[in-house]
């Protein structure tokens, strides 16, 4: 992966920062994150996360970060809500916070009262004491992060350079946990978390996004040095079975409790890496074991329905049949453990894989349905990455149904749809 920073570009998002009366650093933080996010292997729709700290014309320390809703690739300055750090660091030093208490605590902490929700992960960012953090959940990455027993790995690659931090789940836990390691491993320059992701930091925009670059460039050459090729984000070119297509969308809208029985729409990718993963005799037994990253499960479901080609009619029905029953077994293991009551969400799935063939992401929009698409074709290419270098494992099934019902995970999918 190569640097695609541009000084020119960057003085650009300087001088209309500047222009419009804010700090040049959000300036450069925007353009940063532009660069982030534009790169699909670097983060997808929503995922990840950037921040940066500054102090105002009173000498008050505040913190920028991404807000719910916005995506990386098309952030403006409205999409970096300001909030002020000195509250949020004094949530180190005291009591635990429940969701509900922490956004209570970040919201009554924005400049702006309208302003987003800043992101689930900002705890986090205003714990590491650096003006630039960013976050990702890059391809390669991912395909070593979702491997067991990693650590002796990273510390063989990255040296003292990153620091690992076991998975927990993202929010305040997370950033307790992961400013202990930080703590522990001051002179580290970006946090490997485990099934997760990546962070990088600096006082400086460019050395903050070029560290990530960096250690993803690092990523990919540990898979090269086991063979393994990871191919970049690859273009549908496989012609769709429109046949199949129309009877999927019939059986979806008229089955019993559909949540597309006003419609769905199917979008339906064929790259060479998801027709090699599709053709995996294994291909069931490996999608079971969950998403590549946690957050995908609130748009893609634990798992998807897995069909033969030319599926008829019977057979999409007994295939959402058993994908219900399968559903329903998953919520009640889990909700049965779970510390609060929880509703069970539609039991119907949104990806359905063609065996040998392709895949179609299902949504109730056009929108929903591509983002889905984008999910799997990365999906794909991690999964046969992970199982080419060791062995996929991503989340546990428990700690997948806790993000999937994770009140603040829904109430982020509700903003972006």
């Amino acid at each position: 992966m190569k640097s695609r920073w541009n000084d020119a570009d960057a003085k650009m998002f300087v001088d209309e920062a500047l222009a419009a009366g804010q700090d040049a650093e959000l300036g450069l933080r925007v353009y940063s994150s532009r660069l982030i996010g534009s790169d699909p292997d670097l983060v997808l729709h929503g995922g990840g996360n950037t921040s940066v700290k500054v102090t105002d014309a009173s000498g008050e320390r505040l913190m920028h970060i991404k807000g719910s809703g916005w995506d990386l690739d098309s952030i403006a300055a409205p999409g970096l809500p300001a909030v002020r750090l000195d509250p949020l660091l004094a949530a180190r030093a005291g009591p635990k916070l429940s969701d509900p208490e922490m956004v209570a605590l970040l919201r009554a902490n924005l400049l702006e009262a309208s302003a987003p929700n800043p992101s689930v992960e900002a705890l986090l960012h205003a714990f590491l004491p650096f003006a630039h953090v960013d976050h990702t959940h890059a391809t390669a990455i991912l395909a070593l992060a979702d491997q067991p027993d990693m650590r002796a790995t990273v510390a063989a690659v990255y040296g003292r350079r990153l620091a690992y931090v076991p998975y927990v789940m993202p929010g305040f836990d997370l950033s307790i946990e992961a400013d202990r390691i930080y703590r522990e491993a001051p002179d580290c320059e970006g946090l490997w978390l485990e099934n997760h992701g990546l962070f990088t930091f600096a006082d400086d925009a460019r050395q903050s996004y070029e560290l990530m670059i960096e250690f993803i460039s690092m990523a990919e050459a540990e898979l090269a040095r086991k063979g393994v090729a990871l191919t970049g984000p690859q273009a549908s070119d496989g012609p769709c079975d429109a046949a199949l297509a129309a009877r999927i969308e019939a059986t979806l809208q008229s089955a019993a409790g559909s949540p597309f029985a006003k419609g769905v729409a199917l979008d339906y990718r064929s790259t060479p890496a998801i027709r090699a993963y599709a053709s995996r005799p294994d291909v069931e037994a490996l999608s079971l074991r969950g998403t590549v990253t946690p957050d995908h499960v609130i748009r893609i479901k634990p798992w998807p329905l897995v069909l033969e080609r030319g599926a008829s009619d019977a057979d999409i029905a007994a295939g959402l049949a058993a994908y219900a029953r399968r559903y329903q077994d998953y919520f009640e293991r889990n909700a049965a453990k779970a510390a609060e009551p929880k509703t069970m969400l539609d039991a119907f799935p949104r990806v359905i894989l063609v065996r040998g063939e392709g895949l179609f992401a299902l949504g109730a929009n056009a929108k929903a349905a591509r983002i889905g698409g984008d999910l799997c074709e990365q999906m794909a290419r991690v999964i046969t990455a992970a199982e080419a270098y060791g062995t996929f494992t991503p989340i546990s099934e428990a700690d997948l149904f806790d993000m999937e019902y994770w009140t603040l995970e829904q109430a982020k999918l509700k903003v972006a749809n």
